[in-house]
Protein backbone atom coordinates (compact mmCIF):
# COMPACT_ATOMS: atom_id res chain seq x y z
CA UNK A 1 0.00 0.00 0.00
CA UNK A 2 1.13 3.35 -0.26
CA UNK A 3 3.41 5.78 1.65
CA UNK A 4 2.00 8.28 3.63
CA UNK A 5 3.07 12.02 2.95
CA UNK A 6 3.03 15.34 4.64
CA UNK A 7 0.45 17.74 3.20
CA UNK A 8 -0.51 21.53 3.48
CA UNK A 9 -3.10 22.96 4.94
CA UNK A 10 -5.54 24.75 1.93
CA UNK A 11 -5.18 27.80 1.83
CA UNK A 12 -8.67 28.76 2.77
CA UNK A 13 -7.94 27.45 6.12
CA UNK A 14 -5.16 29.18 6.46
CA UNK A 15 -6.88 32.61 6.57
CA UNK A 16 -7.84 31.16 9.96
CA UNK A 17 -4.20 30.25 10.93
CA UNK A 18 -2.97 33.27 9.82
CA UNK A 19 -5.92 35.93 11.51
CA UNK A 20 -6.59 33.72 14.98
CA UNK A 21 -2.78 33.19 15.51
CA UNK A 22 -1.39 36.65 15.34
CA UNK A 23 0.22 37.73 18.57
CA UNK A 24 -0.70 41.03 20.52
CA UNK A 25 2.03 41.52 21.60
CA UNK A 26 3.73 42.44 18.11
CA UNK A 27 0.95 45.29 17.75
CA UNK A 28 1.77 46.39 20.73
CA UNK A 29 5.34 46.79 20.08
CA UNK A 30 4.52 48.80 16.80
CA UNK A 31 6.34 46.71 14.72
CA UNK A 32 6.12 46.82 10.99
CA UNK A 33 3.28 44.57 9.69
CA UNK A 34 4.29 41.53 8.61
CA UNK A 35 1.49 40.10 5.36
CA UNK A 36 1.40 36.53 7.88
CA UNK A 37 0.04 34.75 4.77
CA UNK A 38 3.11 35.32 2.44
CA UNK A 39 5.51 34.47 5.04
CA UNK A 40 3.68 31.16 6.11
CA UNK A 41 4.09 30.34 1.80
CA UNK A 42 7.70 31.55 1.91
CA UNK A 43 8.19 29.30 4.99
CA UNK A 44 6.96 26.41 3.11
CA UNK A 45 8.93 26.76 0.20
CA UNK A 46 12.02 27.16 2.86
CA UNK A 47 10.90 23.46 4.08
CA UNK A 48 11.19 22.23 0.65
CA UNK A 49 15.26 23.24 0.74
CA UNK A 50 16.43 23.92 3.95
CA UNK A 51 13.73 22.26 6.77
CA UNK A 52 16.58 23.25 9.33
CA UNK A 53 16.62 26.78 8.26
CA UNK A 54 12.77 26.53 7.60
CA UNK A 55 12.48 26.06 11.57
CA UNK A 56 14.42 28.09 12.92
CA UNK A 57 12.89 31.02 10.66
CA UNK A 58 9.22 30.08 12.27
CA UNK A 59 10.89 30.13 15.64
CA UNK A 60 11.99 33.98 14.29
CA UNK A 61 8.63 34.53 12.82
CA UNK A 62 6.61 33.36 16.13
CA UNK A 63 8.37 35.81 18.49
CA UNK A 64 6.69 38.39 16.17
CA UNK A 65 3.50 37.35 15.70
CA UNK A 66 3.36 34.39 13.44
CA UNK A 67 0.89 32.27 15.95
CA UNK A 68 -0.60 28.94 14.87
CA UNK A 69 1.05 29.48 10.49
CA UNK A 70 4.09 29.90 12.55
CA UNK A 71 3.92 27.39 14.64
CA UNK A 72 2.31 24.95 11.82
CA UNK A 73 5.13 25.90 9.43
CA UNK A 74 7.44 24.28 12.17
CA UNK A 75 5.75 21.36 12.13
CA UNK A 76 6.44 20.92 8.42
CA UNK A 77 10.01 21.59 8.81
CA UNK A 78 10.39 18.79 11.86
CA UNK A 79 8.88 16.41 9.45
CA UNK A 80 10.83 17.26 6.79
CA UNK A 81 13.97 16.82 9.22
CA UNK A 82 12.44 13.37 9.78
CA UNK A 83 11.93 14.20 13.68
CA UNK A 84 8.62 12.59 13.43
CA UNK A 85 7.78 12.62 16.60
CA UNK A 86 7.89 16.23 17.67
CA UNK A 87 5.97 17.10 14.61
CA UNK A 88 3.31 14.85 15.98
CA UNK A 89 3.38 15.80 18.89
CA UNK A 90 2.99 20.08 18.15
CA UNK A 91 0.82 19.04 15.44
CA UNK A 92 -1.62 16.97 18.55
CA UNK A 93 -1.23 20.09 20.41
CA UNK A 94 -1.46 23.10 17.86
CA UNK A 95 -5.07 21.61 16.77
CA UNK A 96 -5.81 21.18 20.60
CA UNK A 97 -4.63 24.82 21.83
CA UNK A 98 -6.62 26.36 19.03
CA UNK A 99 -9.14 28.50 19.62
CA UNK A 100 -11.32 28.45 16.45
CA UNK A 101 -14.08 26.48 16.47
CA UNK A 102 -13.46 25.31 12.68
CA UNK A 103 -13.73 21.35 12.75
CA UNK A 104 -11.99 20.50 9.04
CA UNK A 105 -8.78 22.60 10.08
CA UNK A 106 -8.43 21.09 13.63
CA UNK A 107 -8.97 17.71 11.58
CA UNK A 108 -6.60 18.36 8.56
CA UNK A 109 -4.03 19.15 11.74
CA UNK A 110 -4.87 15.95 13.40
CA UNK A 111 -4.48 14.24 10.11
CA UNK A 112 -0.75 15.25 9.79
CA UNK A 113 0.01 14.17 13.00
CA UNK A 114 -1.17 10.51 12.36
CA UNK A 115 0.77 10.82 9.60
CA UNK A 116 3.95 11.93 11.35
CA UNK A 117 3.19 9.01 14.15
CA UNK A 118 2.74 6.59 10.92
CA UNK A 119 6.14 7.86 9.66
CA UNK A 120 7.94 7.27 13.50
CA UNK A 121 6.72 3.93 13.40
CA UNK A 122 3.85 4.22 15.82
CA UNK A 123 1.24 2.96 14.58
CA UNK A 124 -1.28 2.46 17.55
CA UNK A 125 -0.83 6.46 18.07
CA UNK A 126 -0.98 6.90 14.31
CA UNK A 127 -4.57 5.11 14.22
CA UNK A 128 -5.74 6.89 17.11
CA UNK A 129 -4.90 10.45 15.87
CA UNK A 130 -6.49 9.70 12.28
CA UNK A 131 -9.39 8.26 14.27
CA UNK A 132 -10.07 11.39 16.05
CA UNK A 133 -9.86 13.25 13.08
CA UNK A 134 -12.01 11.06 10.84
CA UNK A 135 -14.91 11.61 14.34
CA UNK A 136 -14.31 15.34 14.41
CA UNK A 137 -14.84 15.40 10.12
CA UNK A 138 -16.21 12.30 8.82
CA UNK A 139 -15.72 13.71 5.44
CA UNK A 140 -12.26 13.71 4.74
CA UNK A 141 -11.14 11.13 2.20
CA UNK A 142 -7.33 11.04 3.16
CA UNK A 143 -8.23 10.15 6.62
CA UNK A 144 -10.00 6.82 5.93
CA UNK A 145 -7.26 5.99 3.04
CA UNK A 146 -4.71 6.45 5.85
CA UNK A 147 -6.15 4.69 8.37
CA UNK A 148 -6.59 2.15 6.21
CA UNK A 149 -2.70 1.62 5.46
CA UNK A 150 -2.50 1.64 9.35
CA UNK A 151 -4.52 -1.09 9.27
CA UNK A 152 -3.35 -3.18 6.70
CA UNK A 153 0.45 -2.89 7.76
CA UNK A 154 -1.00 -3.86 11.20
CA UNK A 155 -2.50 -6.90 9.11
CA UNK A 156 -6.31 -5.60 9.78
CA UNK A 157 -7.18 -6.24 6.22
CA UNK A 158 -10.94 -6.50 6.97
CA UNK A 159 -11.22 -3.56 8.58
CA UNK A 160 -8.72 -1.98 5.88
CA UNK A 161 -11.23 -2.35 3.73
CA UNK A 162 -14.21 -0.66 5.53
CA UNK A 163 -12.21 2.31 5.22
CA UNK A 164 -11.30 2.00 1.92
CA UNK A 165 -15.42 1.39 1.10
CA UNK A 166 -16.05 4.35 2.58
CA UNK A 167 -13.18 6.90 1.18
CA UNK A 168 -14.71 4.82 -2.20
CA UNK A 169 -18.13 6.07 -1.56
CA UNK A 170 -16.63 9.85 -0.90
CA UNK A 171 -14.68 10.05 -4.03
CA UNK A 172 -15.58 6.77 -6.58
CA UNK A 173 -13.34 8.34 -9.20
CA UNK A 174 -10.40 8.14 -7.55
CA UNK A 175 -8.03 5.80 -9.00
CA UNK A 176 -5.38 5.29 -5.91
CA UNK A 177 -8.26 4.57 -3.74
CA UNK A 178 -8.90 2.01 -5.64
CA UNK A 179 -5.88 0.63 -5.85
CA UNK A 180 -5.58 -0.15 -2.31
CA UNK A 181 -9.06 -1.32 -2.16
CA UNK A 182 -7.78 -4.09 -4.80
CA UNK A 183 -5.10 -4.75 -2.57
CA UNK A 184 -6.91 -5.61 0.15
CA UNK A 185 -9.52 -7.40 -1.52
CA UNK A 186 -6.33 -9.75 -2.57
CA UNK A 187 -4.95 -10.32 1.08
CA UNK A 188 -9.08 -10.90 1.85
CA UNK A 189 -8.57 -13.93 -0.85
CA UNK A 190 -10.91 -11.96 -2.96
CA UNK A 191 -8.97 -11.73 -6.36
CA UNK A 192 -11.92 -11.53 -9.16
CA UNK A 193 -13.08 -8.32 -7.06
CA UNK A 194 -9.29 -6.90 -6.47
CA UNK A 195 -8.99 -7.43 -10.24
CA UNK A 196 -11.79 -5.50 -11.11
CA UNK A 197 -10.62 -2.77 -9.08
CA UNK A 198 -7.28 -2.82 -10.29
CA UNK A 199 -8.94 -2.41 -13.96
CA UNK A 200 -11.07 -0.01 -12.94
CA UNK A 201 -8.08 2.05 -11.19
CA UNK A 202 -6.31 1.66 -15.29
CA UNK A 203 -9.35 2.94 -17.00
CA UNK A 204 -9.15 6.12 -14.81
CA UNK A 205 -5.46 6.43 -14.98
CA UNK A 206 -3.58 4.28 -17.73
CA UNK A 207 -0.08 5.62 -15.61
CA UNK A 208 -0.88 4.62 -12.39
CA UNK A 209 2.26 2.30 -11.66
CA UNK A 210 0.59 0.88 -8.71
CA UNK A 211 -2.34 -0.13 -10.26
CA UNK A 212 -0.34 -1.64 -12.98
CA UNK A 213 1.79 -3.50 -9.73
CA UNK A 214 -1.16 -4.89 -8.87
CA UNK A 215 -2.73 -6.30 -11.40
CA UNK A 216 0.69 -7.79 -12.46
CA UNK A 217 0.20 -9.93 -9.09
CA UNK A 218 -2.91 -10.79 -9.65
CA UNK A 219 -2.30 -11.56 -12.93
CA UNK A 220 0.56 -14.01 -11.54
CA UNK A 221 -1.40 -15.47 -9.11
CA UNK A 222 -4.04 -16.77 -11.72
CA UNK A 223 -1.64 -18.24 -13.69
CA UNK A 224 -0.91 -15.37 -16.53
CA UNK A 225 2.57 -14.67 -16.24
CA UNK A 226 3.05 -13.27 -20.19
CA UNK A 227 0.49 -10.47 -18.44
CA UNK A 228 2.19 -10.32 -15.16
CA UNK A 229 5.44 -9.84 -17.16
CA UNK A 230 4.24 -6.89 -18.95
CA UNK A 231 2.78 -4.96 -16.52
CA UNK A 232 5.74 -4.98 -14.51
CA UNK A 233 8.22 -4.32 -17.19
CA UNK A 234 6.37 -1.25 -18.31
CA UNK A 235 6.49 0.00 -14.74
CA UNK A 236 10.30 -0.74 -14.51
CA UNK A 237 10.72 0.61 -17.95
CA UNK A 238 8.25 4.46 -17.03
CA UNK A 239 9.20 4.41 -13.47
CA UNK A 240 12.35 3.21 -12.59
CA UNK A 241 14.00 4.00 -9.66
CA UNK A 242 10.34 4.61 -7.63
CA UNK A 243 9.05 1.94 -4.75
CA UNK A 244 6.62 0.76 -7.55
CA UNK A 245 10.06 0.21 -10.11
CA UNK A 246 11.66 -1.60 -7.36
CA UNK A 247 8.74 -3.70 -6.69
CA UNK A 248 7.97 -4.67 -10.06
CA UNK A 249 11.52 -5.33 -10.42
CA UNK A 250 11.98 -8.09 -7.54
CA UNK A 251 8.91 -9.60 -8.75
CA UNK A 252 9.57 -10.17 -12.24
CA UNK A 253 13.01 -11.72 -10.39
CA UNK A 254 11.36 -13.91 -8.89
CA UNK A 255 9.56 -14.92 -11.73
CA UNK A 256 12.14 -15.66 -13.50
CA UNK A 257 13.80 -18.14 -11.05
CA UNK A 258 10.25 -19.69 -11.39
CA UNK A 259 10.16 -20.14 -15.01
CA UNK A 260 13.98 -21.17 -15.01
Amino acid sequence: MRMMTKTRISTSLLLLLTTIGMSSAAVAENKAPINHEEQYEACLRLVESRPDSAFEAALSWASQGGGYAAEHCATQALYALKIYDAAATRLEKLAQDMKSNDLLLKSQLLHQAGRAWYSHGDLDRAFAVQSTAITIYPDGTDYYIDRAEILAEQGRFDEALIDLEVAHGLEPERDDVLVLRASAKRFLGNDADAMTDAEKALSLNPDNMEALLERGILRRLKGDDAGAREDWLRIVNKALGTPAADAAQLNLEKLDVTVN
